[in-house]
C-alpha cells in the first residue's frame, strides 16, 4: 500500500502544528519521522491514522482519499496498524486474546490460525495463555507488534515504540521489529527523536522542524549532505569554525574548504564533525601558524574524545572537539597539528 499526504495543514487553538506537509511512503518502505519535541512528528502520525483531522489537505491510501479536510474515513477502516509507545495491551486478556482483539468478525478457525501465525513471527507463540503483566517489556512489545500485524495492515504506524526499553533490549527489539515488518512488506512510518535509531531503521528519514520538512532523504544523504545548520547538528555533535571566502575557498584555521556560489569576503560557518578533525602528533616546534594544544583527552573505549585549542597566526583561538582511535590517546597540553577532512566539511552562511 502507498500512503500520501498532500498539503496537510493542522492547527490547535490557532497554533500551526503542520504547515503544507507533503509526504509519500511506498509499499514496503520504512520511513522515520525525526526531529525535536514539538516539531509535528506525532501529529503527522495521528493525521495518517485518522486520529486528527487536518484543516486542509488530503490523506490518500492507494488512490483512495481518507481525508480531504471535510470527509474523514474512520481509523478502523484504513487498514492501518498502530504500535504505541506504552504497548497498550489489555491487562485482563491473555496474549492470545490481545492479539485476536483486532480480528473481530473473523471465523473462529481463521482467527486461531492468524493469531498463532503472528505470534510465531514474533517468537511469542509459547506465551499465548499468559497475562501481559507477567511478561518483560520486550515480550510485551512483541505482543503489541503481533496484535498490530494480525489484521494484515498494509501500513504500520509506530510512535516511539522502543523508548520505554533499556538500551540493550531496545537494540534487539527494534532489529526484530524491522525484520518482521520487512518480511510482511508493510509500509511503515515511525516517530523517533533518536537520530541513531532513525539511521538504523529507516530506508528514508524525514527531518522535521516547526511543522515543516527540513530534509527528506536516505540516512547517508542526511548525514553526509545536510541542507543547513539544523540538519547537520541534529545527527550528532558538530564543530562550527568561522571562515572567510577567497577565490572559491572558505579559509579557516584548520585549512581551506573548496566551495562555490559565494562572493569573496563573505563570512561563513564551516561545520565539521569531531571524527573528521585530524590530529598529527609532532616531535619538534612547529611554528605559531600551526599551533594546536590538547586541553583534555578522554579515553572512551573504541575512540577517544579530545578537547583542542587551535590558534591562528593572529593569536585568535578556536575550541574544537575531535574523536580519534581510542588507543591513540595524546597527553594533555601536548602540541599537535590539527587539520580537517575538507570533503566532510559543510559550509553555510551564519545563522
Amino acid at each position: 500500500m502507498v500512503l500520501k499526504l498532500e498539503n496537510i495543514e493542522l492547527s490547535f487553538d490557532g497554533f500551526c502544528v503542520l504547515n503544507q506537509l507533503n509526504l509519500t511512503i511506498g509499499t514496503g518502505e520504512f520511513v522515520c519521522l525525526l526531529g525535536p519535541s514539538g516539531c509535528g512528528k506525532t501529529s503527522t502520525l495521528r493525521v495518517c491514522a485518522g486520529l486528527e483531522s487536518p484543516i486542509s489537505g488530503r490523506v490518500i491510501i492507494d488512490d483512495t482519499v481518507m481525508t480531504d479536510g471535510l470527509e474523514v474515513v474512520a481509523p478502523e477502516l484504513r487498514k492501518i496498524g498502530f504500535l504505541f509507545q506504552d504497548f497498550a495491551l489489555f491487562p485482563h486478556l491473555n496474549v492470545f486474546d490481545n492479539v485476536a482483539f483486532g480480528l473481530k468478525g473473523y471465523p473462529k478457525a481463521a482467527t486461531e490460525d492468524r493469531v498463532q501465525e503472528v505470534l510465531k513471527q514474533v517468537r511469542m507463540d509459547k506465551f499465548a495463555n499468559v497475562l501481559p503483566h507477567t511478561l518483560s517489556g520486550g515480550q510485551q512489545q512483541r505482543v503489541a507488534l503481533a496484535r498490530a500485524l494480525a489484521p494484515k495492515p498494509g501500513i504500520m504506524l509506530l510512535d516511539e515504540p522502543f523508548s520505554g526499553l533499556d538500551s540493550g533490549l531496545r537494540a534487539q527489539i527494534r532489529d526484530e521489529t524491522l525484520h518482521v515488518l520487512k518480511d510482511n512488506n508493510v509500509a511503515a512510518v515511525m516517530v523517533t527523536h533518536d537520530p541513531e535509531e532513525a539511521m538504523f531503521m529507516a530506508d528514508r528519514i524525514i527531518l522535521m522542524k516547526n511543522g515543516t520538512i527540513v530534509q527528506d532523504g536516505t540516512p547517508t544523504e542526511l548525514y553526509q549532505n545536510p541542507t543547513d545548520h539544523f540538519a547537520a547538528s541534529f545527527f550528532g555533535e558538530i564543530n562550527v569554525i568561522k571562515g572567510i571566502v577567497q577565490n572559491n575557498e572558505a579559509q579557516t584555521v584548520l585549512g581551506n574548504v573548496p566551495i562555490s556560489g559565494f562572493e569573496n569576503g563573505t563570512l561563513v560557518d564551516v561545520l565539521i564533525r569531531p571524527e573528521n578533525v585530524q590530529i598529527q602528533r609532532v616531535l619538534n616546534d612547529i611554528g605559531s601558524t600551526e599551533k594546536a594544544h590538547i586541553e583534555a583527552a578522554r579515553y572512551l573505549g573504541r575512540d577517544s574524545l579530545l578537547h583542542i585549542t587551535v590558534e591562528d597566526n593572529k593569536g585568535v583561538t578556536t575550541h574544537l572537539h575531535a574523536r580519534i582511535q581510542g588507543q591513540l590517546l595524546p597527553g594533555e597540553n601536548e602540541t599537535v597539528v590539527a587539520t580537517m577532512d575538507t570533503d566532510q566539511a559543510f559550509v553555510f552562511l551564519p545563522c
